[in-house]
């Protein structure tokens, strides 16, 4: 009989076969009790500073000779190759890696990893939530966890600082939430984004943007307008971020300000600048605005704010107005004009006291392009909308829809069926296209059948 059985759990697919407990006992089943036994007996027999400093080979053998040295102290147990092996890696996953949460890490179909609790995890495969088939030992083999990875971006989580944003070492974007704010238990979550930066082409074939409306946002970067990305969570801005900055030329000083470091741009001349926390006694803290203001005196040809959320949306629509054009931002908001309203609302944030009308007139004289980017119900992402605005009438600021993605219907399978289409209206930036020397078809923006693609 293989270890699994003998401890009570599935081996064909090595989920952990979950027991009821009462919500306020800490239990554990007896294979994760006799990982986490010899977990802390290998601990006492290797180097853990020599081996973080050795190749994964040599890790891997001494993990290996370390354990067997283990379980020749322990007679009653018995473990055959194969037990022995997985043994090993989740060891050294616990020792050098994030423990149950690497083999997820490594994954490259899952986009995100959600720890309700110890033994509640979920990821987001292909736009679908699904549980995962892995587990912590208790809620403090999960907090040690966090500890692990807010420390390695030196940043702190405990009782006095319950919250924290990071990332991991490819740029996965982390938060996490402990008690007494999570109330049952830390809550983790990772947002992955891959080591190969999503290009153009890949939104084209996946059926995200239209191979025309990426030529005139390429466009658009070119000829250094303003341009905000709107969505909701988890819609892809900043993936569409990365792509638009791309369009980005090389020779252009460009410097991103965001809260956890998670663009990748590819230019070589970039600056990255990330807010940082309090200390423990509540000073030092740097914010988003703050780094804001301070580019604005570091030269920059563009500058890219990962999300405006805060006062720091006023600094940003300044600088737009002050000769720092071809910007990039992204903002939460679910139409084009809900991101005027919400930038509106975070403009007046910023402690001045600014007339409605003038905050209006700020910003449609900043923003120049609107993208909006949504997920649709079966789980794709899509740019369902690229908004021109277009100046103001009145005390309103005017927009005009230059694209947009129509959806007819879902399929059998639940995928939804759609077009891209061009709304017939050329925008107003397109008579200033041949002085950046950027020739586009006169037909680009017609609204004949043949331009729109179908999904």
């Amino acid at each position: 009989m293989s270890l699994r059985k003998r401890l009570g759990e599935d081996p064909a697919n090595n989920n952990v076969v979950h027991i009821n407990y009462p919500e306020d006992e800490v239990k554990e089943t007896s294979y994760q009790e006799l990982k986490g036994h010899l977990h802390y007996k290998v601990i006492d027999k290797v180097d853990l500073a020599v081996l973080s400093q050795t190749s994964s080979e040599m890790v891997e053998k001494n993990l290996e000779s370390a354990i067997l040295k283990v379980l020749s102290e322990e007679p009653e147990l018995s473990i055959n190759k194969t037990e022995r092996a997985q043994l090993v890696s989740e060891l050294k996953n616990e020792l050098l890696g994030l423990g149950p949460l690497e083999p997820l890490l490594s994954d490259n179909t899952i986009t995100e990893i959600m720890c309700n609790d110890y033994k509640k995890i979920f990821i987001e495969r292909n736009g679908k939530i699904v549980s995962a088939p892995i587990r912590f030992r208790n809620n403090r083999h999960l907090l040690k966890i966090i500890d692990k990875i807010a420390a390695a971006v030196g940043r702190r989580i405990d009782e006095s600082s319950p919250m924290v944003d990071a990332r991991l070492k490819d740029g996965s974007r982390v938060n996490a939430i402990i008690p007494p704010l999570a109330l049952d238990g830390p809550a983790l979550t990772i947002r992955k984004f891959s080591e190969d930066p999503l290009q153009v082409n890949d939104l084209i074939r996946f059926g995200s943007i239209s191979p025309e409306a990426a030529k005139v946002m390429k466009a658009v970067v070119k000829m250094r307008l303003n341009v905000i990305v709107s969505g909701g969570t988890g819609s892809g801005k900043t993936t569409l971020l990365n792509v638009f900055s791309s369009f980005i030329p090389s020779h252009d000083r460009i410097v991103t300000v965001e809260d956890s470091a998670e663009l990748q741009l590819q230019q070589k001349h970039v600056i990255r600048l990330e807010t940082r926390p309090p200390n423990i006694e509540g000073h030092g803290e740097v914010t988003i605005r703050d780094l804001v203001r301070n580019c604005l005196r570091m030269r920059p040809d563009r500058i890219v704010v990962g999300e405006v959320r805060g006062g720091e949306a006023l600094d940003m629509i300044q600088a737009m107005n002050t000769g720092h054009d071809g910007s990039l931002t992204t903002i939460h908001a679910n139409t084009p004009r809900d991101c005027l309203y919400r930038l509106e609302t975070l403009v007046s944030m910023g402690g001045l006291e600014i007339t409605e009308m003038a905050i209006r007139r700020q910003i449609a004289s900043a923003i120049e392009v609107i993208v909006q980017v949504a997920r649709l119900s079966d789980g794709s992402r899509k740019v369902v909308s690229i908004t021109e605005v277009s100046g103001m009438e009145g005390d309103i600021i005017t927009l005009q829809e230059i694209f947009k993605f129509e959806q007819t219907g879902v399929n059998e399978n639940g995928k939804v069926s759609g077009q891209f289409k061009s709304t017939g209206i050329r925008p107003r930036f397109s008579t200033r296209l041949k002085a950046f020397g950027i020739e586009l078809k006169g037909d680009l923006f017609s609204e004949r059948p043949e331009r729109n693609r179908m999904l």
